[in-house]
């Protein structure tokens, strides 16, 4: 599957103080990891910057919960958000450990390419991918991200979601080509059936000459945190062939999803 080229942006300026800031930031969290605990003066000085500097960035990451005062010490230890990017990320790679042999055996029964994506803000960011014996290349899009509403993968991660969690994921819609979904209406329409069906299709909306279909990937609580799809050129997928494959791809999404604690069987 391919994704639209993202633009880039020449570098404002005063653009170096936030990142100086971010660098900072990120340097008093691993001063914190290596040493347990520090105060204020010692953040300063492996810092490099005044104390009033370094107060300011841990009150910020303070907010945040990423760093905690033990107590009227006036020490400064790592904090519980810590635990919350951590959980995020594990589950990321739960998602990923536990697909790959299935994705992997899914792109051998189809022969077309398979990727695993979850929701990233307004977009579906790609975790994985296995390329099958009729990919035409093998480009890794691996950490790329593609529009929720013009792609499969995208299509089936907000597909549960409340119109007003919609409206704020989706504040556009952009148009890809000729068959991209651009109204509001009919995205909602286009939603409904894939709750209905239990997949997501998506037929020269993001890029012409390219199908793609997707289906939910649960947690053990039923969310849908990942979605799983095969995708190659139209001419190959037609509509006989995803008869075939898209029963495929819903079974192996549903395998995962078991393998993840989602309705496990005893």
């Amino acid at each position: 599957m391919t994704t639209a080229q993202e633009s880039t942006a020449p570098v404002e300026a005063g653009v170096s103080a936030p990142v100086q800031s971010v660098d900072r930031a990120i340097t008093i969290l691993e001063l914190l990891a290596r040493e347990g605990e520090s105060s204020v003066t010692e953040i300063a000085a492996g810092l490099g910057v005044h104390k009033s500097t370094a107060f300011r960035l841990l009150a910020t990451l303070e907010v945040h919960r990423l760093v905690e005062q033990i107590n009227d010490r006036g020490r400064y230890r790592l904090g519980v958000g810590n635990l919350r990017l951590a959980g995020a990320t594990t589950a990321r790679l739960d998602v990923v450990s536990e697909a790959r042999p299935v994705t992997r055996q899914l792109a051998s029964e189809t022969g077309e390419t398979v990727n695993i994506t979850v929701r990233s803000e307004e977009s579906a960011l790609y975790l994985d991918q296995v390329a099958g014996s009729s990919a035409l290349q093998s480009h890794n899009w691996v950490g790329q991200r593609i529009p929720l509403h013009a792609t499969s993968n995208g299509k089936v991660l907000i597909s549960e979601l409340s119109e007003e969690e919609l409206d704020a994921a989706l504040p556009h819609l952009p148009r890809f080509t000729d068959h991209t979904i651009t109204s509001r209406s009919g995205l909602l329409e286009d939603l409904a059936e894939v709750r209905r069906l239990g997949y997501a299709l998506a037929v020269d909306e993001l890029e012409a000459g390219l199908t793609a279909a997707a289906a939910p990937i649960r947690s053990h609580h039923g969310d849908i945190i990942a979605s799983m799809s095969i995708s190659g050129p139209t001419f190959r997928l037609t509509q006989e062939r995803l008869d075939e494959t898209v029963p495929l791809v819903v079974s192996a999404a549903l395998e995962v999803s078991h393998r993840l604690g989602w309705g496990r069987r005893s």
